[in-house]
């Protein structure tokens, strides 16, 4: 339930287990069992009050009701409410179990708290008073879920974990009624509602997403495949972080890594690295040794390879590491075609157990985890975190220092003791941190991988019916094979299988395969490791994942896998399909599909950049998500949610953070400057004066602190992230850059505007004229080039003026209204026709401001058209379901510069949504609320198209159209009546108008 506030005060109490506050990755289990009177009236209404740090899933009588919270900052946590009454058994004994993961750190989509559950449940008759039946206390049982495995990798630096999971340790019946839970230990009571860091929990603000069973479409295909003889991961930037700094901040350390491998016999070992910051540019060269040789790469972008004869015996494998390092965990491969293995370097000691087998019971786990891994690590030094709006040169100049004395330390001391001796001491790794039951690496560290032919048994596995998909046993090797889910899909995985006891199973989602090539996941481990139990088992993932293609490997089976059913449960925020477009041009109309998928997978409990690597809200990229998002699905309540969660990093900076909430305190001035048009926006969207009011003072707040930043030339003068485009623009993290300038500019205006409309002071409205104006002549004034006839695209720190010229900021001029006259003329001819040695549009992102200019400027929707069939069309003629995060024609923000994008799944990238609805449909609003729409088809190269655009409070304007020698001849209109219409059409266009009667809820 939605909004639902909890009546009267809570009786529950905060409770935790075990002997840790706040674990890394912890999965833990409590159970409660009560009572429900036969009594009780029928027409009782049993509410669930529930909530938990960081997420839980909660069931009632073994059957799993739901997931939460939402995304929340620690102080004003969000609780959940569910309706039970018709799963609890008058008269008998009932169970509500809660499966609380708790992070333990920070990421891009939680702020670190501590471990707690907090859960109510009430009935409350139509007469007399509400009756607690349980509520969260000392009587509540706890265990930790026996089967997760706890020592795995970070899923990415923006999110929390991997995961691994042991189906012989654990009872999957863990969560019913009649499961026996007297081994369990009491929970711990934490604290009373309003402790920190929950001071102030509020009640959920958005519905619950859907949870819709998506099945596969085929298996693609299968491979004999035989990984690395050793590989794994090390969270380096856990081990390197200083104790203390609780954040998700980007991290520059000097460090190194260690572990000894052992060989019974002479061979060519081969050494995989997979390290972000292995060199510090040209300033600093990264090192790898075994012993006394020093060896050099081979690279293949992110990896490394090396390569080198040993001898019998223990070699010391010694290599550096030094940031700057956001969180991505480093991998490493051994390959021999002889027996190898690796060994702890240095003696057992800190508390720490030797490395030895792993045992099987609860305990073992415990014991495995105070156990030291195979590695050592030296450092960190020079040690501190990045913060992008602080000057830390002083840091940096001693990062550096650091970094070169241990360089020069690791190429010259071929052992551990040696580097002691220089100041370099090393210590064991702890198992949690490292180990080598990794499952993503193994997906790219291959020594074999066979091609076969898939057999009709196996592909029964993307078939849903009664008979199982047969997986295949190799005598040489595991199985490998893939599912294609036919398109992208963000969600839970789930799947039943029958199997031996004691057979690993790796699912690894990936977003796009072309033939042979399959494009890795780098930076995101994008993996499940389960380990079977015996006989037939079903599992559903907590983690959430986004992917089109499933690969599965299955290791160590001696007899057939079966498997009886996979599928994710792809979920959302439940925005109803109201949008709709096609048209004569056939790509045009897949080209819209692949914009209203996209935008669908990237509404989770916030607008989120995509469902796989990073599932982050960004602040600045939920401006256009939003407008896209009004026009194919309706409604607000998420656009108003991820705009009033914004203000919420005032804690962090009075600048606001550029992803909420989050533990990365990060600044690009740009994003806040578009979340602020988005609050103007939305109210004028929703016609909500009241929202715009209450948004103002939070808007006029960080407005305020961005004009103390003014320099003596009137131009805003930032350290910051301040970015635009991925593109080669002249985008200084210092210094006055002109597209953040322009869009400062444009947002005093906007939020003049919305001071003027929802009531606000007219002092602040007149400030923001006056610092708009001052400053739109302060560019004019300074950032002009006569020579180029354009806005240059930066001035330096040092105060060099940028020689770089580029469309996105020309765009930005256009659009913040800053060139006028012959200036804007001048632009907006280079619409149509950039100028040599200007810097092109980069990425759909910034797509979509060039959609905006090009139909502000020029009216000229065929160009538009043009251009989507150009780049969008590219990403379909290769395979794309979704819209990519770049073009294909561009080389940043990717692995691998020969990758088409990274991302295949971005919602900053979806603008056809909205512009052929806007544009081609010509539905656009005339006044606050949509009381008033413009309907003003613009017909292009187009023969016909027809659609619906939403509108915020319910009901769609629909439209259809003809066109005959380049003009409009029909246009057919279906409007609720309450909405006034202005059509602009040519007199000779036939228009027929048909009227809906609104229903008043």
């Amino acid at each position: 339930m939605t909004g639902v506030l909890k009546e009267g005060a809570w009786k529950a109490k905060w409770i935790w287990g075990g002997e840790e506050e706040s674990p890394r990755n912890e999965w833990r289990w409590f159970r409660h069992s009560f009572d429900y009177p036969a009594g009780l009236s029928p027409d009782a209404k049993a509410t669930l009050w529930i909530t938990a740090d960081s997420r839980y899933e909660i069931y009632v009588n073994g059957k799993r009701i739901g997931r939460g919270p939402a995304r929340y900052y620690p102080s004003t946590i969000f609780y959940d409410a569910y309706e039970v009454g018709h799963l609890l058994r008058k008269g008998e004994r009932n169970t509500i179990a809660v499966q609380v993961m708790h992070f333990g750190i920070s990421n891009f989509y939680y702020l670190r708290g501590r471990g707690g559950l907090l859960a109510e449940l009430s009935v409350s008759p139509k007469s007399g008073e509400p009756q607690t039946l349980a509520a969260t206390d000392g009587e509540w049982r706890t265990s930790r879920h026996g089967g997760h495995g706890r020592g795995i990798s970070r899923m990415s630096c923006q999110q929390a974990f991997a995961e691994r999971i042991d189906a012989r340790q654990y009872d999957a019946n863990w969560s019913s009624n009649d499961y026996d839970d007297r081994a369990w230990a009491s929970a711990d009571v934490i604290g009373e509602v309003g402790m920190e860091p929950w001071t102030s929990p509020q009640p959920r603000d958005i519905p619950f997403l859907t949870e819709e069973p998506v099945l596969p479409v085929s298996v693609l295909s299968l491979n004999r495949v035989q990984p690395y003889r050793l590989t794994a991961f090390i969270d380096n930037y856990a081990l390197m972080k200083p104790q203390g700094q609780e954040n998700a901040n980007p991290l520059c350390y000097a460090g190194a890594f260690a572990t000894t491998l052992r060989l019974q016999e002479e061979a060519e070992v081969r050494i995989m690295l997979n390290v972000g910051g292995f060199d510090i540019g040209n300033e600093v060269r990264g090192t790898l040794r075994i012993g006394n040789e020093i060896l050099e790469a081979e690279l293949a972008p992110p990896l490394r390879h090396f390569r080198t004869t040993l001898p019998v015996g223990d070699h010391l494998l010694l290599y550096t590491a030094f940031g700057p390092d956001h969180g991505g965990m480093q991998r490493i491969g051994i390959d021999c075609d002889k027996p190898i293995e690796w060994l702890q370097p240095l003696a057992a000691r800190d508390g720490l157990i030797a490395t030895g087998e792993p045992l099987m019971d609860e305990t073992a786990s415990t014991w495995r985890e105070q156990a030291a891994s195979q590695f050592a690590s030296i450092g960190s030094l020079g040690a501190f975190t990045i913060v992008d709006f602080e000057d830390q040169s002083e840091l940096f100049s001693e990062w550096k220092a650091a970094s070169s004395a241990l360089s020069e330390a690791v190429a010259e001391c071929a052992t551990l003791e040696e580097l002691a001796g220089r100041g370099f001491p090393a210590k064991p790794i702890p198992y949690l941190y490292a180990n080598d039951e990794d499952a993503f690496a193994p997906q790219f560290a291959k020594r074999v991988s066979e091609p076969y032919a898939v057999p009709l048994s196996l592909a029964q596995a993307a078939v849903s019916s009664a008979d199982p998909g047969i997986v295949p046993v190799f005598a040489d090797g595991d199985t490998e094979f893939t599912l294609d889910f036919g398109k992208e899909w963000s969600g839970y995985l789930e799947f039943e299988l029958e199997a031996e006891p004691g057979v690993t199973i790796d699912w690894y989602g990936v977003e796009y395969r072309k033939g042979d090539y399959v494009q890795h996941t780098y930076g995101l481990d994008h993996t499940l490791r389960y380990i079977t139990g015996e006989g037939c088992q079903r599992y559903t993932s907590p983690i959430r994942r986004g992917f089109r293609y499933l690969i599965v490997t299955v290791r160590g089976a001696t007899k057939p896998v079966r498997i009886h059913d996979v599928r994710v449960l792809q979920s959302n925020f439940p925005a109803p399909q109201i949008g709709a477009f096609q048209s004569s041009d056939a790509k045009l109309n897949e080209i819209w599909e692949m914009a209203r998928h996209t935008t669908k997978l990237c509404m989770e409990d916030t607008f989120v950049d995509c469902p796989a690597y990073e599932q982050t809200f960004w602040v600045g990229d939920s401006r256009n998500e939003a407008l896209v998002g009004y026009y194919l699905f309706g409604g607000t309540e998420l656009a108003e949610r991820c705009l009033r969660l914004v203000p919420g990093s005032a804690f962090q900076t009075p600048l606001y953070v550029d992803q909420v909430p989050s533990g990365w305190t990060s600044v690009i001035p740009n994003w806040t400057f578009f979340w602020a048009a988005a609050c103007v926006e939305y109210a004028e969207h929703a016609g909500d004066r009241k929202f715009g009011a209450e948004m103002l003072p939070h808007i006029l707040f960080t407005l305020r602190h961005y004009a103390e930043r003014l320099n003596g030339d009137g131009l805003l003068e930032i350290k910051g992230w301040n970015l635009l485009d991925w593109a080669p623009i002249d985008q200084p993290n210092d210094g006055v850059v002109t597209h953040q300038n322009l869009l400062f500019a444009q947002v005093l205006r906007q939020t003049a505007g919305l001071i003027a409309w929802a009531g606000g002071a007219k002092e602040d409205g007149r400030w923001c004229e006056e610092t708009a104006a001052k400053l739109a002549e302060a560019i004019n004034g300074h950032l002009w080039s006569a020579e180029r006839g354009a806005y240059l695209d930066c001035i330096h720190v040092d105060g060099r003026r940028s020689d770089i010229f580029s469309m996105q900021t020309q765009v930005m001029a256009l659009l913040s209204g800053v060139a006028e006259g012959e200036r804007k003329g001048r632009l907006t001819g280079y619409l149509a026709d950039t100028p040599n040695g200007f810097v092109e549009i980069g990425s759909p992102f910034m797509s979509f401001f060039y959609y905006e200019a090009l139909m502000k400027e020029e009216g000229n929707v065929t160009r538009m058209l043009e251009d989507m069939r150009y780049n969008y069309g590219f990403m379909i003629d290769n395979g794309a379901t979704t819209c990519w995060e770049m073009y294909g024609h561009t080389t940043m923000n990717r692995a691998n510069e020969n990758d088409l994008t990274r991302s295949h799944c971005h919602a900053w990238s979806a603008a056809p949504g909205y512009f052929l609805g806007a544009y081609v449909l010509g539905v656009r609003a005339a006044a606050p609320g949509w009381t008033k729409v413009v309907i003003e088809p613009q017909t292009g190269d187009l023969d016909w198209a027809r659609g619906a655009v939403p509108l915020p409070d319910g009901g769609k304007v629909e439209v259809a159209w003809t066109a005959s020698e380049g003009g409009i001849s029909t246009l057919e209109i279906v409007a609720p009546d309450g909405v006034e219409l202005d059509i602009r059409v040519p007199a000779a266009c036939e228009v027929s108008t048909k009227r809906m009667k609104s229903l008043q809820m």
